[in-house]
């Protein structure tokens, strides 16, 4: 069997490269979501990462990895609202500048942050357009470093380091929870959850309409899906990456799936009665809690990837 592409040492080396940068994110606890799941359960809250989502991690680990000389032309990406944020702020901290290619409907609080922090944006339809040909092209015709939202090792190294911190505050768990979108944030957490400990369950959670990577697994191939039309925006992805699928088929047990209904009952209930706000996409591992999606009984511990969000936008879904 050959060697996977990202390691628990990879994961080691991106959290000693984002000690004192990366916030430590905070694991929460609530007795009544442990009874209504019949679980004891531990949520990271990656919601309170910087830009508001663990896509921090990933970006700065890449970027920070890059020469002085390709700082100094600047990086490119592309995603639909935290991966964007992300580069921007650690091209920022890096001494260096980003041009970030959104979908035209990016939520425009993500695209203002991104804007915040620097980032040029270029649009594209993301129905009609194919992002990743019109960022490797974008990138190509400016000499610009490409830093995809996941498929790269760095990245996925550096998303996994949730996980690590999870498993080092709470080193019991049966099974890790995270959200799919293209793949990154669960490979980089499988990779050190199964580094640590190899009986631990990892487990998925997709929206309804965009679940390519659930079929993908069960089809043992990458499977393409129709561009997801779902509240989780972060998650609509239409095929798995490559390289998150070529670890993924290998260390992830399972994909479960939730509605946008059961999302938004699940960011009510963060906001009532966890006090935290989540955007949808950071809150479908919750939705598959409450709404019964896993075994009961045990230690779960749940990445709760984002909270970028909204006012407007939050107080319409739930």
């Amino acid at each position: 069997m050959t060697a996977l592409p990202v390691t628990l040492a990879d994961v080691r080396e991106a959290a000693a490269r984002l000690a004192g940068v990366a916030h430590r994110t905070p694991v929460l606890r609530s007795r009544q979501l442990d009874d209504l799941v019949g679980a004891r359960v531990h949520l990271k809250c990656e919601n309170f990462q910087r830009i508001g989502a663990f896509k921090f991690r990933g970006a700065y680990n890449a970027v920070s990895r890059l020469s002085e000389a390709q700082l100094r032309k600047g990086i490119a990406a592309y995603s639909s609202g935290n991966h964007a944020q992300a580069v921007a702020l650690a091209a920022r901290e890096l001494g260096s500048s980003a041009v970030i290619l959104v979908p035209e409907d990016t939520p425009q609080s993500k695209k203002d942050a991104t804007a915040g922090y620097g980032a040029e944006l270029v649009t594209y339809d993301r129905y009609t357009g194919d992002r990743v040909a019109i960022g490797n092209q974008l990138a190509a015709d400016r000499g610009l470093a490409l830093i995809p939202p996941y498929e790269h090792p760095h990245v996925i190294a550096g998303q996994g380091t949730a996980a690590l911190e999870l498993l080092a505050e709470v080193d019991d768990l049966d099974t890790v929870l995270t959200p799919v979108g293209g793949g990154g944030l669960i490979a980089g957490s499988a990779t050190a959850a199964k580094g640590l400990s190899p009986g631990i369950r990892v487990i998925g959670v997709e929206p309804e309409a965009g679940d390519d990577t659930r079929r993908s697994l069960l089809a043992g191939e990458r499977v393409s899906v129709p561009v997801p039309r779902t509240i989780a925006d972060g998650q609509a992805a239409e095929i798995p990456g490559e390289l998150t699928f070529s670890i993924n088929r290998r260390l992830v047990d399972e994909v479960v799936l939730v509605s946008d209904e059961e999302i938004r009952a699940a960011m009510r209930f963060a906001f009532e009665r966890l006090k935290i706000v989540l955007e949808p996409s950071g809150a479908t591992p919750l939705a598959a809690l409450l709404t019964g999606k896993l075994p009961t009984g045990g230690r779960i511990g749940a990445i709760l990837s984002g909270g970028n969000i909204s006012p407007e936008r939050f107080a319409e879904l739930i």
